[in-house]
């Protein structure tokens, strides 16, 4: 008897743990209702201003997401981030995170207008990257489900970027 409940233990334990959600290195968080989705485990920032505060005290670049609830394109893009590990351990441990539904007073995050899905990168000096772009020209800072790699491309310039002009 014993000896069946440790194999069902063992079973479950092993089930668990191959699940494939990225845990981050400090171990499982409570889900985050400032996450919307976008990433569980991650830590997200409440408001712009926290944001670049966090931004400039850590040393990190800043990602800020603008998006809908009720958007498609916002909601096919929120599937492929918080499923890809590579991604979401990326921003958890090299980004400072900031989701919004809103539009912000600073007028140096809609450089080109106010859509959504946007993403739009802060080094920790407070600038704008308005040169960390998408591949399209009438909405420079969209992303889509298909440009998962231009956007982990793009999160290594604003890396690289960090390191070499700061």
């Amino acid at each position: 008897m014993i000896k069946a409940a440790l194999s069902v233990l063992l079973v479950l334990v092993a089930m668990s743990s191959t699940s494939g959600k990225y845990i981050p290195k400090s171990g499982k968080r409570i889900p985050q209702t400032l996450a919307r989705g976008w990433g569980d485990q991650l830590i997200w920032a409440q408001t712009y201003e926290e944001a670049l505060y966090w931004a400039r005290s850590r040393n990190k670049p800043l990602m800020v997401l603008f998006h809908l609830e009720d958007c498609p394109h916002s909601q096919e893009l929120k599937k492929v981030l918080s499923e890809d590990n590579m991604m979401q351990r990326m921003l958890d441990e090299d980004f400072i995170v900031l989701n919004l539904m809103y539009e912000t007073t600073d007028k140096h995050l809609s450089p080109d207008g106010q859509y959504v899905p946007r993403i739009i990168f802060v080094d920790p000096a407070m600038t704008v990257r308005a040169d960390i772009v998408g591949r399209y020209s009438n909405r420079m800072y969209a992303y889509e489900p298909a440009d998962i790699k231009l956007l982990k491309s793009n999160m290594e310039k604003a890396k690289k970027l960090l390191k070499s002009e700061l």
